[in-house]
């Protein structure tokens, strides 16, 4: 099995199709919630589960099974994919990593501040982590719909920009989502996580000592009250990427393998290597995340009970702060770092392409839904805030489609 040195083509793709499954699967579960369905879509979604590995036993609901199980598998290769990009990708070095740093941090402060100017006091400013976030393969599923005339650079730029975004992320929910910290637990995940470090270290390639680890860290991690996803980030960064084979070897290898069909690799410095742990286990969880878990999280999540629902100061901070303040803050972050000579824009985008992509960088999504759930657990304030985040989402796809289709029609 072969990989590619810059396997953002294939990540482009997965992450385009898992978007339009994510969409369906998100408008199924709002439609199921406000049918006469409803009930039985609430109570299934909070049926007690036990569930026994040993001597541990887990009392759990399908809810937090998908938010504390699965998502963390979508966090570690959320990690995985920032780790790739940090070492190999496009975050290497300061330089090149400037852009998509500059636009993520303007993406992520003046959407909190907006939400913040809505929610100033009270329990609603726990919200304010909700509209930081941009949703991969919602974005880049709506940005497919477009084709071949869309730029390769601007898709590029927005999946650095949503990947530097994810891991801000992950840092807001550690810092401001974790309550009762139990430190003899805590000290039992770091020890875990240490010794998953010392074992990427010694480039051990199996995947398994890793996974193994990286349940203990998990546990340990549930247990001492920082939300266990946080866990799946820390592991992807023990995983080692080993060095890439040279263009002479990938040349030897192209002499001696046969051709498969009539498909160019694309161009690039060589290939990664086979036994590199990373690429492996992300190009194992590339498909069960982006058509099994997100899905699932989609259904799971964004499900809204109109009972005796209101509007609110959640719901209008939310909206606003992903449709205005995530554009704006992209855009004018972008506009800053590329105006000082910190950064250059990629390669054939112009400042319609980045207008287009902080639009979309409004997809907030499956971060921004995952977000609201850990600020308000369950109840109204969480149904405010989804609304606010689905309708945001989705004027946001539109405009953000819109703008891009007039800009490649220009251009083209």
């Amino acid at each position: 099995m072969r990989f590619s040195l810059n396997p953002i083509q294939a990540f482009l793709q997965s992450e385009a199709k898992g978007g339009f499954v994510l969409i369906a699967a998100a408008l199924l579960a709002f439609f199921v919630a406000a049918s006469p369905l409803g009930n039985l879509y609430s109570e299934a979604l909070r049926f007690p589960l036990k569930l026994q590995v040993g001597e541990l036993v887990f009392k759990t609901s399908p809810l937090h099974l998908v938010n504390d199980l699965l998502m963390a598998v979508f966090f570690l290769q959320v990690g995985l994919e920032i780790k790739r990009e940090l070492v190999q990708g496009e975050l290497r070095g300061l330089r090149k990593a400037m852009l998509p740093l500059a636009a993520a941090a303007g993406g992520m402060l003046i959407p909190a501040l907006i939400y913040l100017g809505f929610n100033q006091q009270g329990v609603g400013t726990r919200g304010f982590g909700i509209p930081m976030a941009t949703d991969i393969a919602f974005s880049l599923g709506v940005l497919s719909l477009l084709g071949k005339r869309v730029p390769f650079g601007m898709k590029v730029f927005l999946v650095s920009l949503a990947i530097v975004d994810d891991l801000g992320a992950v840092l807001i929910i550690a810092l401001f989502y974790s309550t009762n910290l139990n430190l003899g637990a805590l000290a039992l995940a770091a020890s875990a996580w240490g010794i998953a470090l010392l074992v990427g270290r010694l480039r051990v390639v199996q995947l398994w000592p890793y996974l193994a680890l990286g349940a203990a860290t998990w546990y340990f991690t549930l247990e001492s009250g920082i939300h266990p996803t946080v866990a799946g980030v820390a592991l992807a960064f023990a995983i080692p990427l080993l060095p890439p084979v040279r263009p002479a070897t990938r040349l030897l290898t192209a002499r001696l393998e046969p051709a498969q069909g009539s498909e160019q690799a694309p161009e690039a410095e060589g290939v990664a290597r086979p036994d590199s742990p990373l690429e492996r286990l992300e190009h194992l969880l590339n498909p069960w995340v982006a058509f099994g878990i997100l899905p699932l999280f989609a259904f799971f999540n964004a499900g809204v009970s109109l009972e005796a629902f209101q509007l609110g100061a959640i719901t209008y901070g939310a909206f606003w702060g992903l449709l205005a303040g995530k554009p704006l803050g992209i855009w004018l972050a972008t506009w800053v770092a590329v105006r000082t000579g910190l950064a250059n824009l990629p390669s054939g985008v112009g400042w319609g392409h980045v207008l287009g992509a902080s639009l979309l960088g409004g997809i907030g999504f499956t971060m921004s839904l995952f977000v609201a759930t850990l600020a308000f657990g369950e109840g109204p304030l969480l149904n405010q805030a989804k609304v606010g985040v689905l309708s945001a989402s989705v004027v946001s796809a539109l405009a953000g489609l819109a703008v891009t289709f007039q800009v490649t029609k220009i251009r083209g």
